[in-house]
């Protein structure tokens, strides 16, 4: 459709009844209005540029093929970035058509749930909101004990629609498995919130096979999120067989290694000393990121040959692991933005996929995912049996 006939199409939606009619040769006719719906949705798709959408299990959660993790904005890499900025940034990225946003109470804490809830008046209706509960953030620190009881659920789940200030969340997440309290007792308190119309979809994050199985036994699990990507591909094991046995879809986070697939070392040069991935990341630190670099450089060079970025191909490859995969890269920038949502045009063959892959082959990548790899990993996901709870 040209510019022209969209022009004419919208100043048609918005006459009035009795000046909309239907012309040809022999007759001059009235007709209806439509409905408020109708009009909504056909100026909606009119406004927002259209991005391949995906389902995010078999429940009815469509989403765009991307997505954008909104932590960085408030939490753990360095401090709090301007809000105003983020907002017009929240707004850029709706606009151009990515519309599943990714948050948690704990980044902030709560302050990245609050930035979301003033950066979407007016715009909740376009896109699919995802946040999570069970980890706490207290005095600086993470709490080492991860939360699934019936209560705190509940509780964590009104205090993030009231911070929100939304009537629903479209996707509610574990962050961790609460090893003290089985999965069946922290979903069923789960499944009452959506039927409550509280909470549409319910995930998992870093939950291990079995505790999927048996989470999706009481209720529907509509994603699993799991960091996914180049260096982090153990979840390929059982996490996403398991997965897709059952019908679940798989949401990436940390797509481009906590940014490193873009940047490589020089991402360190513009963090400052609380920057979570200069103190805590493994495979940010000595040696280990010497290693990688090297891995980095030779990214960029299969990049520079298919003519994308380095973060372009890094992303490029999550998306062609399949249509349940939904990446969510996550950035402060509208540069950086528009950088990550052109991967999205990258297509690769199943020789450039393989080529790829061979770079991190085995021992490849130098350094765990995370420093206590027992705590915020899915090896650390299993719960104890539903009777154990029952007897207590």
């Amino acid at each position: 459709m040209t510019g022209a006939a969209l022009e004419h199409a919208r100043a048609r939606l918005d006459m009035p009844t009795e000046g909309r009619r239907v012309m040809s040769r022999r007759t001059t006719r009235l007709l209806p209005s439509p409905c408020p719906s109708a009009l909504d949705s056909f100026k909606n798709a009119m406004e927002t540029p259209a991005f391949k959408t995906v389902h995010l299990g078999s429940q009815g959660l469509q989403v765009s093929a991307q997505g954008l993790g909104c932590m960085g904005m408030s939490f753990l890499y360095g401090p709090p970035k301007p809000e105003l900025e983020m907002i017009d940034l929240i707004h850029h990225v709706v606009d151009s058509g990515i519309t599943f946003l990714d948050t948690s109470d704990v980044y902030g804490p709560f302050t990245n749930e609050i930035l979301l809830g003033k950066a979407l008046k007016g715009i909740r209706h376009k896109v699919q909101l995802a946040t999570k509960f069970g980890v706490k953030y207290d005095k600086g620190q993470f709490d080492s004990t991860i939360y699934g009881d019936p209560t705190y659920v509940r509780a964590a789940c009104e205090a993030s629609l009231k911070r929100l200030d939304v009537d629903y969340i479209d996707l509610y997440y574990q962050n961790r498995v609460d090893t003290k309290v089985p999965i069946e007792v922290t979903v069923g308190e789960m499944k009452k919130l959506v039927e409550e119309g509280k909470v549409k979809y319910i995930g998992l994050s870093e939950a291990s096979a079995s505790t999927i199985r048996r989470a999706h036994a009481i209720h529907p699990i509509s994603a699993v999120q799991m960091e996914y990507s180049l260096w982090s591909r153990d979840v390929e094991k059982d996490i996403i067989p398991t997965c897709r046995e059952l019908g679940i879809g798989i949401v990436a986070y940390s797509p481009l290694g906590r940014g490193f697939f873009s940047a490589g070392e020089q991402l360190l040069e513009g963090t400052t000393e609380t920057d979570y991935r200069k103190i805590g990341q493994p495979r940010m630190e000595g040696g280990n990121l010497e290693k990688n670099q090297r891995l980095f450089h030779a990214l960029q060079a299969l990049a520079s040959i298919k003519g994308c970025t380095s973060g372009q191909l890094a992303l490029a490859w999550d998306q062609h692991q399949g249509d349940d995969i939904v990446p969510i890269p996550g950035t402060t920038r509208i540069k950086n933005f528009e950088e990550n949502v052109g991967a999205l045009k990258v297509k690769l063959s199943k020789a450039e996929l393989q080529e790829i892959e061979v770079l991190f082959e085995g021992d490849a990548t130098a350094g765990d995912r995370y420093e206590d790899m027992s705590m915020w990993t899915y090896e650390n996901g299993d719960t104890p049996p539903l009777s154990a709870w029952e007897a207590s």
